[in-house]
């Protein structure tokens, strides 16, 4: 078996980040041996019995263990680890390696849509050498706002970076104001009569935080604790105040999902909070177990509960087998921006990644603004008054006639990700 790779850096990364979330079983492909380990080619598991059911299913489809033409195999992490390490020694200047990770990482982040000042974060805390940090961002959504957090890792080997995963959550909180955070304040124990304050930048955090002092504590919002507004607290151990404007965000569960990220691909920031907010998005750049690649519009499934890795799993409608064609969808409707090229580019790539955006078309003959999204799973289109109240949207058809593709989308099954256990 051959595992010297390119990618060994990248591989090294998500197997530490597999284990640190509790997928410790590999089940990996050559296709065929001669080429290099790829990380599309693994697949991870909690448990062994998971893994081997896997391994006898892929030879049962002719990926034979073993020296087969397309061998498979089974590995527990931390023997793979030793594996590559041992197979891929690092022969690259130090210096030079980090200069490179780091532009890597910037081009990475950029191309995923991630703000120049947490590009500017990450590039701090590697020039300080910390061993694995996480970073905030909040994006606003159509109802609360969608936190992010980015965590990246070094190498245990070397002083390479990763950045293989970032969450997205979903909650009714309103954004902060330029400046604050959300703080904790409690009794300082080393200081008596004195208080401590731990800052957050996630609403979530901060609220798990809290939740778990003991004794007096507050929740506030504010710059610091001199300039702040109080949002919960607790006595004797229990939450005894939540400001009522607060009520919701403190009560509600956020809608979270870990999305991963594979040599610099994946969702980006604004297709993951799209995501997390129950919204479909498009991805032409998917990338099935044989490292073959396709398209599709992705959703993920609240239906079915979140599944062993505390994940969503997803519905996958093909591009172009399933039919959904959000052009000829578009063209059906009277839009007044599908009259002008370059704005019926923006509404397209607008709805690709998940978005709802505002278009102007005909009510009553007055014309009237709506916010409108893309749902591939029908072959339509969702429409909402500015106030988020539905709308129906053949009172907007060019031509007034039974939309028969409504019928025929609701005939059509979802596709399924294309095998299980892909992370991307």
């Amino acid at each position: 078996m051959r595992l010297e790779t390119k990618y060994a850096e990248t591989i090294i990364g998500i197997l530490e980040d597999a284990q640190d979330v509790g997928l410790p079983h590999v089940v990996f492909e050559l296709r065929p041996q001669e080429m290099e380990l790829q990380p599309h080619q693994l697949t991870l598991f909690e448990t062994i019995g998971e893994a081997l059911d896997y391994l006898d299913d892929a030879a049962g489809n002719n990926y034979l263990p073993g020296d087969a033409d397309y061998p498979i195999y089974y590995r527990h992490a931390d023997q793979m680890l030793e594996d590559l390490k041992r197979s891929n020694p690092l022969t690259i200047n130090k210096t030079d390696m980090n200069l490179n990770n780091l532009e890597d990482l910037k081009e990475q982040m950029k191309a995923l849509g991630f703000k120049d000042k947490l590009i500017a974060q990450m590039e701090e805390n590697m020039k300080k050498d910390v061993p694995d940090f996480k970073l905030h961002d909040t994006l606003p959504a159509t109802k609360g706002q969608v936190d992010l957090t980015l965590s990246f890792k070094q190498s245990g080997q070397s002083d390479f970076y990763y950045f293989n995963k970032f969450e997205a959550a979903h909650n009714m909180g309103k954004p902060l104001e330029e400046g604050q955070k959300y703080l904790v304040i409690s009794p300082n124990p080393d200081e008596p009569g004195k208080n401590y304050s731990k800052k957050f930048e996630n609403v979530g955090e901060a609220i798990a935080f809290f939740k778990e002092q003991k004794g007096t504590s507050e929740l506030a919002i504010g710059k610091d604790a001199a300039h702040k507004t109080m949002v919960a607290t607790m006595e004797k151990d229990k939450v005894n105040y939540v400001d009522k404007d607060f009520n919701r965000t403190f009560y509600a569960k956020p809608v979270n999902q870990i999305f991963w990220i594979e040599r610099g691909k994946g969702f980006s920031a604004e297709q993951a909070s799209n995501l997390v907010q129950g919204r479909a998005v498009y991805r032409d750049d998917m990338m099935n177990l044989g490292g073959e690649p396709y398209k599709a519009w992705v959703k993920l499934d609240f239906d079915k509960g979140k599944e062993r890795n505390n994940n969503f799993s997803t519905n996958q409608y093909h591009d172009p087998s399933y039919g959904f064609h959000l052009e000829t969808v578009l063209e059906k409707y009277k839009i007044k921006e599908m009259e002008d090229p370059a704005k019926a580019v923006l509404l397209d790539a607008a709805l690709r990644n998940g978005g709802r955006p505002l278009i102007t078309t005909e009510k009553d003959g007055q014309p009237i603004k709506l916010y409108v999204e893309a749902v591939p799973r029908y072959s339509q289109l969702n429409m909402y008054a500015e106030n988020g109240k539905p709308e129906k949207r053949e009172q907007f058809l060019k031509e007034p006639a039974v939309d028969k593709s409504i019928a025929q989308g609701k005939g059509k099954e979802p596709e399924l990700a294309e095998s299980q256990g892909v992370r991307r």
